[in-house]
C-alpha cells in the first residue's frame, strides 16, 4: 500500500495539454412572414448579452441567407432589422462542439410601429479539447524532443509510454491505432506503429490524442488514436524552411559486455536535414516537405538469464548495433476553382534502409562455458508510397460539407537473414529471405449537415487489403529453424463500413451519440505443404456505438461521461505463418487462427479552468475479450522457447488519468500528468499448434501500474526557452510475466532567431532507461534486462524564407 501511495503522490506531478480557441461561424435565412420569399439586404447584428456590446454584423444576400463568422462561444443578443418590419430578437446558444451552426429561418412580419430586442446565448472556450475527448500537441513547443522521431516526440505527450520494440502505448495499452493526416499508412503500420521511430518530426507539425473517438473513426484499436498531422504552410506566394539537426547517442557504456562479445555501438552519429516549400497564389497551394533521417544506435543490448525446471541455467547478452538510413518526400497539390469546391492530391514515398548486426552469445551459470555464440545480420529494405485524392465542396449554407476521398498504400518489405551458428563440436549457418508487398486501397464518403444546435454526420468507407507475402530458409547444421515451415501465405481483407453520429447542445447540455456498422471478411491461404497451419480466417459483423453527455454547471467547469466499443484486428504479422527468431533460442511465430477481440470503455471526464491554467481528471474502465498477446511454450528436451500470438481470455483496466497545467509566473509553467491503474488478467487455458500441440495454462493476475510526466517550461526576454521533462513508469503485468520500472530526465533549450531558431536539447539525461522483463511459463522462467541506447544529445538550426 505504501508503494502505490508513493506512485499516486508521484505521478500527479505530470500532464500537458494545449487549450485550443473554438471559433463558430453562424448562418441563416430571413424571410417574409406573408409569402415566405427571400429578403435581401436585412441588417443582422450580434451583441454581448451582459454588455450590450457590438460583436459582429452583416446583412442578408440576395437569397435571404446570411453568416456570422469568428463568433466566440458566449451569451449574446441577436438584432434582425429592416425598414417596414418588426424586428426580430431570439435567444441562442453559442457552444464549443460545432464550428458551424445554422440558425434556421426568421420570418419577419410587416409592422413598423414596434422594436424588440434579441437575446443569443454562450459559453466561454475550454481550456483543454471542448469534448474532453481529444488533446492537441504542437510539436514546434516540444523543446526537449526537437530533432528527433516522432517516437521521441511522443514521451512527453500525457498518457503516451514507449517501449524499446517501438510501440506506442495510451493508459497501458499498445492497441493504439496511429494515423497520418487522418488516415492510416504503412507507415504507422495497419495496427501497429513500425515507422515510427525513423519518421522525423521535423517534418510534423502536431499530434492528436484522441481516447474516446467518435463513430467516424474506424473501429480499430482499443486504446484510442494518435493522428499525426504534417506541416502544411498555407502562407501566400513562395516561402519555405530549411533545417538540420545533427547529434550522438550512447554516449557511454550502461552494461559491460559478456566475454568474447564484440563493442557495443558508441558515440553514434545522428543527423537530419529536413526541406519545407510552400507556394500559393490565387486558388492553388503546393506544398513539399522532405527528410532524410541517419540514425546508427544501439538498439537492443540485452542480458538474460534463463531457468529451467531441471536445473539447466542459461545466460546470454544479445548485442545489436543498427544502421538506419530513413528519406521520406510528402508534396501535394490543393486547387479551389470556385469558392465552394476543392480538389486536394498528394503523395508520400518513403524509403527505409536497416542493417542490423550483432551477436549473442550462450553461457553457463557461471560464464565458465559458452555453449553457443550466435552471429547475425539482417538486411531490411523498406519502402512506401501513398497516393491520395479528395474532393470537398462546400454548399450555400456554411458548414454543410460534403467530402470524397481515395487513398492507395503501397507498401514492401524485403528482408534478408544471415545467421552464424557456432557450437563446441560443429559450425553452421543459416539463411532466410522475406518478401511481403502490401497492397490497401480506401474509398470514403462524408457529409456534414449542421442544425441550429448541433450537427449531423454520416459516411461510408470501403477498405480492400491484400499482403502476399512469401518466404525462403535455407538452414544450415543444427539449425533451431523448420525449413518446412516456408512457402507463401495470402492475406485478403475487405472492410465495407457506415457511421451516423449525431450532436445537439444548450446552454447546459451537451450530447453526441453515434453508431459504427463493420463488416470484415479476413481470408488467410496458407501454403498447402506447410506442417502445421492451413488455410483459415473469419468473418463478422458488427456495432460499434459511442455515447458523450456532457453537463456544463458554468463556463468553467465540465462533467463528461463517455462510452464506446471498439475491436483490435489481428494484424497480417500477428497471423503470419513462418517461425522467425527473437533469438537463437526463442522463435516467434503469428497464428492464423487468431480471432479480433473486441474492448468495451466506459469513462468520466472533469474538467476545470481558470485565469492561469486548467485541471482534467478522467476515471475510465476498459473490458476485453480474447485479449490478443503472446505465449511462449518449450518442447520436452530442449531448451528453445517458441513464442506464439494466441487469444488469452479476458482482460481489465480500470483508471484514472489526472492533468493539470499552470503558469506560476511570466516566465515559467508546469505541466503534470498522472495515470494510475489495475490491470486485471484472468486465468487462461490456450493451446499451441507450433511445433506440436502444447497445452498452457496461466493463473489470473492484476497489479496497480501507472505513469508520470512532470514538464516545466521556462521562458526568459532574451528569447531563449528552455524545458525539462521528467517521466516515470511502474512496474505492470503481462500475461505471461512482468515488466519493470522505468524512469529518465529531458532536457532542451532554443533561441528564436528574426529567421528561424536553433536548439540544443538531450534526452535521457541521465542514461536510467532500461527495459526490463520477467517472463514465467511451463517448466522455465527468464529475466532480462535490455540496456539499449536511450540518451542522445542533439544540436540544430531551422532557417524560414
Amino acid at each position: 500500500m505504501k508503494q502505490i501511495i508513493t506512485i499516486f503522490l508521484f505521478t500527479l506531478l505530470v500532464g500537458s495539454v494545449t487549450a485550443q480557441s473554438v471559433r463558430v461561424t453562424l448562418s441563416g435565412k430571413v424571410v417574409s412572414h406573408q409569402n415566405q420569399s427571400a429578403m435581401s439586404y436585412v441588417n443582422i447584428a450580434l451583441f454581448r448579452n451582459t454588455t450590450q456590446d457590438f460583436v459582429v454584423g452583416s446583412i442578408s444576400d440576395e437569397r435571404g441567407q446570411f453568416v456570422l463568422t469568428d463568433v466566440a462561444p458566449g451569451t449574446y443578443q441577436i438584432r434582425i432589422s429592416y425598414l417596414g418590419f418588426l424586428p426580430k430578437t431570439q435567444e441562442l446558444v453559442i457552444g464549443n462542439l460545432s464550428p458551424y451552426l445554422n440558425l434556421g429561418t426568421f420570418a419577419m412580419e410587416e409592422d413598423p410601429n414596434r422594436l424588440e430586442e434579441v437575446t443569443i446565448t454562450g459559453r466561454q472556450p475550454d481550456g483543454v479539447s471542448a469534448k474532453m475527448d481529444k488533446k492537441v500537441y504542437d510539436l514546434g513547443e516540444n523543446i526537449s524532443q526537437i530533432g528527433g522521431s516522432v517516437l521521441d516526440a511522443m514521451k512527453n505527450l500525457p498518457g503516451v509510454t514507449l517501449e524499446q520494440d517501438g510501440k506506442v502505448s495510451l493508459r497501458g495499452s499498445d492497441k493504439v491505432a496511429v494515423l497520418i493526416d487522418g488516415r492510416q499508412t504503412a507507415i504507422t503500420g495497419f495496427g501497429n506503429q513500425t515507422g515510427l521511430d525513423n519518421l522525423p518530426a521535423s517534418s510534423i507539425e502536431r499530434i492528436e490524442i484522441i481516447n474516446n473517438p467518435s463513430a467516424k473513426f474506424d473501429a480499430n484499436g482499443n486504446a484510442g488514436i494518435i493522428n499525426i498531422i504534417y506541416k502544411k504552410n498555407k502562407d501566400e506566394g513562395f516561402n519555405g524552411k530549411i533545417g538540420l539537426t545533427a547529434g550522438l547517442g550512447a554516449l557511454w557504456i550502461k552494461k559491460q559486455n559478456l566475454p568474447e562479445v564484440g563493442k557495443q555501438y558508441q558515440n553514434t552519429p545522428k543527423i537530419n536535414p529536413s526541406l519545407s516549400l510552400n507556394y500559393k497564389k490565387n486558388r492553388v497551394n503546393w506544398f513539399l516537405q522532405g527528410d532524410y533521417l541517419h540514425t546508427p544506435t544501439l538498439n537492443k543490448n540485452e542480458f538474460v538469464d534463463r531457468t529451467y525446471d531441471d536445473g539447466t541455467i542459461v545466460r546470454q547478452q544479445t548485442r545489436r548495433n543498427r544502421d538506419t538510413n530513413f528519406s521520406t518526400l510528402k508534396t501535394g497539390l490543393d486547387w479551389s476553382p470556385t469558392d465552394k469546391d476543392l480538389f486536394s492530391l498528394s503523395g508520400l514515398f518513403s524509403r527505409e534502409k536497416i542493417l542490423d548486426h550483432g551477436e549473442e552469445p550462450f553461457y553457463n551459470k557461471d560464464l565458465t562455458v559458452r555453449n553457443r555464440l550466435w552471429t547475425f545480420l539482417e538486411d531490411e529494405l523498406k519502402t512506401t508510397a501513398t497516393a491520395s485524392a479528395s474532393y470537398q465542396h462546400k454548399y450555400q449554407q456554411p458548414g454543410r460539407l460534403l467530402t470524397i476521398g481515395l487513398n492507395y498504400t503501397f507498401h514492401r518489405e524485403d528482408e534478408k537473414y544471415f545467421f552464424k551458428n557456432t557450437l563446441p563440436d560443429s559450425f553452421g549457418e543459416d539463411a532466410f529471405k522475406l518478401l511481403s508487398d502490401e497492397h490497401v486501397g480506401d474509398l470514403t464518403v462524408d457529409y456534414v449537415q449542421p442544425m441550429r444546435y448541433g450537427r449531423v454526420e454520416g459516411g461510408l468507407k470501403l477498405r480492400r487489403r491484400y499482403i502476399p507475402t512469401n518466404m525462403q530458409f535455407f538452414p544450415g547444421a543444427n539449425s533451431p529453424i523448420d525449413s518446412l515451415a516456408g512457402g507463401w501465405a495470402n492475406y485478403n481483407e475487405t472492410i465495407p463500413a457506415v457511421y451516423g453520429n449525431y450532436v445537439y447542445e444548450n446552454q447546459r447540455i451537451e450530447l453526441e451519440a453515434g453508431m459504427r456498422f463493420e463488416f470484415v471478411d479476413l481470408r488467410y491461404t496458407v501454403n498447402p505443404s506447410h506442417p502445421t497451419y492451413k488455410s483459415n480466417g473469419y468473418t463478422y459483423s458488427q456495432p460499434f456505438p459511442n455515447l458523450r453527455f456532457a453537463y456544463k454547471f458554468d463556463d468553467h467547469n465540465k462533467l463528461s461521461i463517455f462510452y464506446n466499443r471498439r475491436v483490435d484486428r489481428p494484424n497480417e504479422v500477428d497471423i503470419r505463418i513462418f517461425p522467425k527468431y527473437d533469438d537463437a533460442e526463442i522463435i516467434k511465430i503469428g497464428n492464423p487462427a487468431l480471432s479480433p477481440q473486441f474492448t468495451s470503455t466506459i469513462e468520466t471526464g472533469y474538467k476545470s479552468n481558470w485565469e492561469k491554467g486548467y485541471f482534467y481528471s478522467a476515471l475510465y474502465y476498459k473490458f476485453t475479450n480474447h485479449t490478443i498477446t503472446r505465449i511462449g511454450t518449450i518442447v520436452p528436451g530442449s531448451t528453445i522457447i517458441y513464442n506464439i500470438f494466441q487469444n488469452a481470455g479476458n482482460s481489465s483496466s480500470t483508471g484514472v488519468e489526472l492533468l493539470a497545467q499552470h503558469q506560476l509566473a511570466s516566465w515559467l509553467d508546469l505541466s503534470l500528468n498522472v495515470n494510475v491503474y489495475r490491470n486485471n488478467i484472468s486465468a487462461f487455458t490456450v493451446q499451441n499448434l507450433y511445433p506440436i500441440e502444447s497445452m498452457y495454462t496461466a493463473a489470473a493476475q492484476s497489479t496497480w501500474s501507472g505513469n508520470g510526466k512532470l514538464i516545466g517550461n521556462f521562458k526568459f526576454k532574451s528569447g531563449i526557452s528552455l524545458q525539462l521533462s521528467a517521466l516515470y513508469m511502474a512496474p505492470d503485468v503481462v500475461p505471461q510475466g512482468r515488466t519493470g520500472s522505468r524512469y529518465g530526465v529531458d532536457m532542451g533549450a532554443k533561441k528564436q532567431l528574426p529567421k528561424g531558431d536553433i536548439f540544443l536539447n538531450a534526452s535521457d539525461l541521465f542514461n536510467t532507461m532500461v527495459t526490463r522483463r520477467t517472463v514465467i511459463g511451463d517448466g522455465f522462467h527468464y529475466t532480462s534486462n535490455d540496456y539499449y541506447e536511450t540518451q542522445v544529445i542533439r544540436i540544430g538550426y531551422h532557417y524560414k524564407f
